[in-house]
């Protein structure tokens, strides 16, 4: 794209939108600046216009999103039905194993929770669609990043901030390039106690006709309740029967995006 074709406005509404986190999610005018790197005048303005359309709420001098955020992401997810197809297969397998199971894909460095199903034994246990995790640290993120061309995780790879997040968490480049290749080789990913001490996750890919990873789904449990072998041999199976199912009924949707 020509540089010409590109609105600094708009790349300027995003990056300070983009400037709220978990971590924080009210900031004053001033730490909304730092964030987006924007100066305060231009903040202030585009805060204010936020503010305006409903998308940001201004308390007692800090600012938040507010839910009407989730209306691009609904779109998003609208116009694509890979989660409402996969939904079912969740609940399914969620029934099967009384465990979390979800759907993410990637998104930069992240993962992106597309659907989830918790754990009819934990039900206050749930990680809302939306919710992002870096990609290095969980089962999920792995095997999105390993189903990637290797230029492209090349590059991915030199600008990435491999955050340690426990003891267990692979930090270097050149670990998490052996755990990609363990992956591409077995067709499923194991996470234990990388992004959290005693979670334990587990994912496989899901395909597009084209065989094209599109997506992970996933199954979160207690690291200390199975072993590792049990997980291989007894989730394993039924967490790659059910990405089979998915990409199944993903492949049979009519390109116009309704289901049959």
């Amino acid at each position: 794209m020509a540089d010409g074709e590109v609105l600094r406005s708009v790349e300027r509404t995003l990056a300070v939108l983009r400037a709220f986190s978990p971590e924080q999610p009210e900031m004053t005018l001033t730490e909304v600046a730092r964030a987006s790197g924007l100066d305060r005048a231009g903040a202030r303005r585009i805060l204010h216009t936020l503010v305006h359309l409903g998308y940001v709420r201004h308390d007692d001098r800090r600012f938040a999103l507010t839910p009407q955020v989730l209306e691009f992401g609904h779109a998003y997810l609208s116009s694509r039905s890979l989660p409402q197809i996969a939904e079912p297969h969740l609940r399914r397998l969620t029934k099967q194993l009384r465990e979390m199971t979800a759907l993410a894909v990637l998104d930069g460095d992240e993962i992106c929770y597309v659907a989830q199903v918790p754990s009819p034994k934990l039900l206050s246990v749930a990680i809302p669609v939306g919710t992002r995790f870096p990609a290095h640290a969980t089962s999920m993120g792995k095997v999105l990043l390993a189903a990637m061309p290797p230029e492209l995780l090349e590059a991915r790879l030199r600008s990435a901030e491999l955050k340690r997040f426990t003891p267990h968490t692979v930090t270097t480049r050149e670990g998490l390039l052996a755990d990609l290749a363990e992956i591409r080789k077995q067709g499923f990913a194991i996470s234990d106690n990388e992004l959290e001490e005693g979670l334990r996750g587990v994912a496989a890919p899901v395909r597009d006709a084209d065989g094209k990873v599109i997506a992970a789904v996933n199954v979160s449990l207690d690291a200390h309740q199975a072993s590792a072998e049990a997980v291989r041999r007894e989730i394993v199976p039924l967490l790659v029967t059910t990405a089979s199912r998915i990409e199944a009924d993903f492949r049979m949707k009519p390109a116009g995006g309704h289901q049959r």
